[in-house]
Order: C-alpha cells, then sequence, then structure tokens
C-alpha cells in the first residue's frame, strides 16, 4: 500500500528567499543580509545628497565672492581715474570699493584698498587692488577656513581727459 501526503499533513511552502524567525535564531535573524545593502543606501543617500549641497553652497559662496571683489575693484579703480588728484583718486577709491561690496554681498571681515596712481595725466594707469577677509560661516561646518581674497584691476585715465590749469594765465 502507498500512502501519500495529504495536504494536511505537508508543512506550507515558502518563498526561498524568506528568513524564519524561532526564539532560538533571533541572532540568526539579524545578522542575515538580506536586504542589507538597501536599507544602507536608503539611509546614507539623503545624508550624501545633504552633504553635496552644502559643499556647493560653501563653494558658490566663494565663487560669488571672487567675482563681486573682482567688480568692486573695477568700480574703484574707474572712480580713481575721474578724480584729479592723487588724494582724491585713493578717497574715491576706497568710497567705491566700500559701496559696491556693501551693496554687492561679501561680508568682509576687513578690507584693505591700495591704490598706485601713476600721476591721473591722460593715458596713465591706475592700479587698485582690494584684500578682503571673506567670512565663509556656512562653511565651518565642515572646517572650512575663513579665505582672503584680492583682486586688482587697472583702468586707464581717459586719453581725451582736460588737464586742470597750473597757474598759466592768460
Amino acid at each position: 500500500m502507498t500512502t501519500t501526503r495529504s495536504a494536511v499533513n505537508s508543512p506550507p511552502r515558502q518563498h526561498p528567499h524568506a528568513v524564519r524567525i524561532r526564539p532560538r535564531g533571533w541572532l540568526a535573524w539579524w545578522r542575515a543580509e538580506d536586504g542589507g545593502v538597501t536599507t544602507e543606501v536608503t539611509l546614507l543617500t539623503p545624508l550624501l545628497v545633504m552633504l553635496l549641497v552644502f559643499v556647493a553652497m560653501v563653494i558658490h559662496r566663494g565663487v560669488d565672492a571672487r567675482i563681486r571683489l573682482d567688480d568692486a575693484a573695477h568700480q574703484a579703480a574707474r572712480a580713481a581715474t575721474i578724480a584729479r588728484t592723487p588724494t582724491a583718486a585713493t578717497a574715491a577709491a576706497h568710497t567705491t570699493a566700500v559701496d559696491a561690496l556693501t551693496s554687492a554681498g561679501p561680508s568682509c571681515r576687513s578690507l584693505a584698498v591700495d591704490t598706485v596712481t601713476g600721476g591721473l595725466r591722460p593715458g596713465d594707469t591706475v592700479t587698485v587692488t582690494l584684500t578682503c577677509h571673506v567670512d565663509l560661516g556656512d562653511g565651518l561646518i565642515l572646517g572650512v577656513p575663513n579665505r582672503y581674497l584680492s583682486a586688482t584691476a587697472v583702468e586707464p585715465v581717459d586719453a581725451w581727459r582736460s588737464t586742470p590749469d597750473t597757474g598759466s594765465s592768460t
């Protein structure tokens, strides 16, 4: 006589990758690697994306500060070429640089303006160098130090500019 197994006596069919949890098998279940990589990627992806966004913000602030400092240097040099005396040129360059950087954005902890004039005669050049201690406050979490940025601009004095009369009376 042959015996056949009935559906009542046969064990239930399980998925081939299913993990059985037994009271004694907790440790084995805990150490199982099924789905471990998926869980790690799911948990770490938002952190990596936030880190990349933060690094992009810090880089953007540095590049933006560099562009604005270059623009302020050009504005200051142009303002210095319009002045009639070297003292007035230095004052105009400093005032223009401070105004440009105040309205533009990079937060300079300290600003140094160095103006070199060649006499302010038509055809001469005026050189303005700005040095700014840029505050990268957002980058302190990543350990990004504050930076010193420098920009130099050279502008010619207008060749058709009138020269002041130096005492000749007619």
